[in-house]
């Protein structure tokens, strides 16, 4: 969609002006931070529809940025896509773990940023769209998907972006085993490139906040997981 705002953080320059060209050549309208700190400032401000993240800024790093993002009320909601010029697992991982929608590793082809931009900004959309009025219960967790809340007990539980997704994938089908590519494609879009070991690290924060709770994920050994649909 057209005139969406996008925030860009980014300390390059030239990558900076890159992005910011390419943007607005599809109608988008785009502000920038050359600082964690200032992006921050400006995405508290006017929060956009998005933020396109360096990790490796100067002082306070991406993730740290990521992390302040998701843990305040006005900006939690927004998504991150995150850029790095690593392109280690590690990274991509904690920055996922913190809640990012999604990553792009420097050097990158303009077309392929804004292709990631706009399905991030198509997801949001049709979640927003297709699901305010989604309530999943079982057994005493339940996912009001709209407003992306999850509650066990009566508790609120506090998820990442990316926890989420993979608890909502799991309970919507109860019983059903999902490869781990397959939970990939289901939260990120098809040829999301995430390794395994990334499925594995959300499997294991979902089953330390879910408690003894976390014990209906079962791992089907040499296919993927399941939510188990009644309590062993």
């Amino acid at each position: 969609m057209a005139h969406e705002l996008i925030l860009v953080v980014e300390d390059d320059e030239d990558i900076q002006e890159l992005i910011v060209y390419n943007l607005r050549r599809e109608g988008y309208t785009v502000v920038t931070a050359d600082t964690g700190e200032a992006g921050l400032e400006k995405a508290r401000a006017r929060p956009p529809a998005l933020v396109l993240l360096d990790l490796m800024l100067p002082k306070m790093d991406g993730l740290e940025v990521c992390r302040r993002l998701k843990a305040d009320d006005k900006t939690k909601q927004v998504p991150i896509v995150m850029v790095t010029a690593k392109g280690e697992e590690p990274d991509v991982v904690s920055g996922l773990e913190l809640g990012a929608a999604d990553y792009i590793a420097k050097p990158f082809r303009p077309r392929e940023l804004v292709a990631r931009v706009r399905a991030v900004l198509r997801r949001g959309r049709e979640q927003s769209a297709g699901q305010s009025s989604e309530r999943l219960e079982l057994d005493g967790l339940v996912i009001d998907v709209g407003r992306r809340l999850v509650t066990l007990g009566g508790k609120p539980m506090e998820l990442t972006f990316t926890e989420f997704e993979v608890l909502l994938v799991l309970v919507r089908r109860p019983g059903w085993v999902f490869t781990r590519y397959q939970i990939v494609d289901a939260v990120r879009g098809q040829d999301y490139p995430v390794t395994d070991r990334a499925v594995d690290v959300q499997m294991v924060g979902l089953r330390k906040k879910l408690g003894k709770f976390g014990k209906r994920i079962e791992t089907v050994r040499g296919v993927g997981y399941r939510f188990k649909d009644e309590a062993a």
